[in-house]
């Protein structure tokens, strides 16, 4: 059974999960429309080696906020170096996001070579450490996926052009920094691949009950038997996409017979 006192660690994770779910689930589906299933996480891995790189430097470290507008300049560089590959090199974008994933990478592990911590900070980027969030670190990330949500609203049209690189780079540098660089994919692709086949009523809703059920279910796994949240998080959301695919292919059958 879940405590009060669990219940309540577990909330501001949960809000959490939501906040990074109202964008990703709509940037998602235009990451697989897109065809450039790779680029979240090249930008989130980027993202990432920025904070390193301010952590890395003292003097960086101690200016205010460095830890949100040190990644959010390295993704909004890397960015728009993807958009201008876009227009350039179309048929190999998707290549070429893989190889500046692959060299972000590295670049953050050859920083991280020498460090004491490295690991551990690695590991954080990487996994993430969503169920110790606090309600203060989700006032910014909050207040960013409103506007982004409000701008995709008035003018859709934006996630169709270079607008859209610029936009995700946003995101995802806020994302990181809550969830991880695996949390971040995994709420981008699982639920919009769970809906990728489905054609009609509720497509977007659908995606934002699967990606629910997964972080609900993965936060609840990772308290009551102590799995690091991340991974049960993610597995949690690819059980749940994977469920809903069944499901919806399983009414579609119904539907023709």
């Amino acid at each position: 059974m879940l405590d009060i006192e669990l219940l309540l660690i577990l909330f501001p994770a949960f809000i959490a999960g939501i906040i990074i779910l109202s964008t990703h689930v709509v940037l998602g589906r235009q990451v697989l429309k897109r065809g450039i299933i790779f680029i979240d996480l090249a930008i989130a891995q980027v993202a990432a080696l920025g904070a390193i790189v301010a952590h890395m430097d003292h003097r960086i470290e101690d200016i205010p906020y460095s830890h949100v507008w040190m990644p959010a300049i390295f993704a909004l560089g890397g960015a728009g170096l993807i958009a201008w590959l876009s227009k350039r090199f179309a048929d190999e974008l998707e290549a070429f996001i893989g190889c500046f994933y692959v060299l972000s990478a590295v670049g953050a592990m050859l920083l991280l070579s020498n460090d004491p911590h490295g690991a551990e900070l690695l590991k954080q980027l990487m996994s993430g450490q969503i169920l110790w969030v606090n309600w203060s670190q989700l006032v910014l990330p909050a207040l960013v996926s409103v506007a982004i949500l409000a701008l995709i609203a008035l003018k859709p049209q934006i996630l169709e052009g270079a607008g859209f690189y610029f936009l995700f780079a946003i995101v995802i540098t806020l994302s990181v920094e809550l969830v991880g660089v695996y949390l971040v994919f995994s709420t981008l692709i699982l639920p919009a691949l769970a809906l990728n086949q489905y054609v009609g009523k509720y497509t977007l809703l659908l995606a934002y009950v699967v990606g629910f059920v997964g972080y609900l279910a993965g936060l609840i796994l990772s308290a009551s038997y102590d799995l690091p949240s991340g991974a049960a998080i993610v597995a949690a959301l690819a059980v749940s996409a994977v469920l809903m695919r069944l499901l919806l292919r399983n009414r579609s059958n119904k539907a023709e017979m």
